[in-house]
C-alpha cells in the first residue's frame, strides 16, 4: 500500500492558488506513473490558507476547497486527506481533516480537538470533541487489503491519550498533518517517533514548507514505521514523499510483542 505525502509551500490566505498547485502536484505523480488507483493522498494542515485566523478569508463556505477534495480523489481513484477552515453556527472556525474516497464519498470528517492555545488558535476555532477513523481500502498484492486510519492535526501530536483512543479504535496508521514551525522541529520528530512505537503503527507526519507572515517553517515530512524506525522523508523544499507501508510487517510485530495489549487507561 503506497502513500503519498504532499509539502506545500503555502500561498498564504489563497485558496484558488493552493487548490491549482495541489493539484499540479498531484499530477507530477501520475506523470512519474508512481500514483495509483487506491493509493493514500495527504495534504498538509490548511493546505487552502496557510494557518491564518482571518476566517472571513479563510473559511470554505463556498465549499470550494470541499469540492476540491472530492473532484480531486474520484479523478484520480485515490482516498484523499484534506483540511480546511468550517464556519460554526456561533461564528467560530473548525480545524476541520476532511477525508474522500476514491468514489468521491465522504468518508472522515474529523476537526482538530486541541487548538493551538498557545497561539491564540483556540480564541478562533472551537475543538473537537471526537476521535476520527476511516478505512483505506488499497492495493497489496495483486488484491485489496483495507487499513482503518486515524487523522490527527498539529497539536493533537503533544497529546498521547488522543493517540491510544484511535489505538483502541482499531487504527494501525496514523495521519499528522501540520503547519510545523521551524522552532520547535525537534519535538516533533521526538513525539511523532513515541506515537509510532507506543501505539505500535505508521504514523504519516506531513508539514509544509515556506513561511508566512508570522513563522518559518521547516518542511521534513516523513513516515515513522511502528518499530520507530525512519522510513523516508523530504527536505526543507516543497515535494512528495512516496513510502510503501508493510501492513502485513505491523501486523506480525504487533502479534510477535504485543505490548499494545497491555494498555491500562487509569483515572
Amino acid at each position: 500500500m503506497h502513500a503519498h505525502l504532499i509539502q506545500l509551500d503555502i500561498a498564504w490566505e489563497d485558496r484558488p492558488a493552493n487548490r491549482r498547485r495541489a493539484r499540479a502536484m498531484i499530477d507530477r505523480l501520475v506523470q512519474k506513473g508512481v500514483l495509483h488507483a487506491g493509493d493514500l493522498v495527504v495534504l498538509p494542515e490548511m493546505f487552502d490558507t496557510g494557518f491564518s485566523f482571518d476566517l472571513a478569508k479563510t473559511a470554505d463556505t463556498d465549499q470550494g476547497t470541499f469540492r476540491f477534495l472530492i473532484e480531486e480523489a474520484q479523478r484520480r481513484k485515490v482516498t484523499l486527506v484534506g483540511s480546511r477552515t468550517v464556519l460554526g453556527p456561533e461564528g467560530k472556525g473548525r480545524n476541520r481533516c476532511t477525508v474522500v474516497a476514491p468514489d468521491g464519498s465522504i468518508i472522515c470528517e474529523y476537526d482538530k480537538v486541541h487548538p493551538f492555545s498557545i497561539g491564540r488558535e483556540g480564541e478562533h476555532f472551537l475543538g473537537g470533541s471526537r476521535v476520527g477513523f476511516f478505512d483505506w481500502v488499497g492495493a497489496r498484492g495483486g488484491g485489496q487489503e483495507s487499513v482503518r486510519v486515524c487523522p490527527t492535526i498539529c497539536y493533537d501530536l503533544r497529546f498521547p491519550e488522543l493517540f491510544r483512543a484511535g489505538l483502541l479504535g482499531g487504527a494501525e496508521v496514523f495521519t499528522v498533518i501540520a503547519n510545523w514551525p521551524q522552532s520547535r522541529v525537534g519535538h516533533r520528530r521526538a513525539l511523532s517517533v513515541a506515537r509510532a512505537i507506543e501505539n505500535q503503527a505508521f504514523v504519516l507526519c506531513v508539514n509544509r514548507a515556506g513561511s508566512d507572515p508570522n513563522l518559518k517553517y521547516q518542511g521534513e515530512s516523513f513516515v515513522v514505521g511502528p518499530k520507530g524506525d525512519i522510513l523516508g522523508e523530504l527536505g526543507h523544499e516543497e515535494g512528495v514523499l512516496t513510502v510503501e507501508l508493510d501492513i502485513g510487517a505491523l501486523r506480525q510485530w504487533r502479534a510477535d510483542f504485543p505490548a499494545w495489549k497491555d494498555i491500562k487507561l487509569l483515572g
